[in-house]
């Protein structure tokens, strides 16, 4: 499994948009077979901030599955308005406590 992390910075006004966008893109990734799980959070501190976080099965299934599947473009058209707001977008492993390189 890999998580991969996309940070936003949305402006407020636009926030509630935001949120929306990854409501209808939730649908999609709810629906793919590469995709774990989802979850958006909002910064308490800096509400302009957002972090989305998305579990697949493998970096593979994510870009060789995912994005060439027929449904990606529903999800690229829902969040595509904020890809300039996007600070990062990186996949991680996850490392047990204790682990070493």
């Amino acid at each position: 499994m890999v998580i991969e992390y996309i940070r936003y910075t949305v402006p407020s006004a636009r926030a509630e948009e935001f949120e929306n966008a990854y409501q209808r893109a939730g649908r999609v990734l709810d629906a793919d077979p590469h995709c774990v799980r989802w979850e958006v959070a909002r910064g308490a501190e800096e509400p302009e901030h957002f972090v989305v976080r998305i579990e697949w099965d493998s970096i593979e299934g994510h870009e060789q599955g995912f994005r060439s599947s027929p449904q990606f473009g529903e999800f690229f058209a829902a969040v595509k308005p904020f890809f300039d707001q996007i600070q990062e977008m990186k996949h991680y492993q996850l490392r047990p406590p204790g682990a070493t390189p």
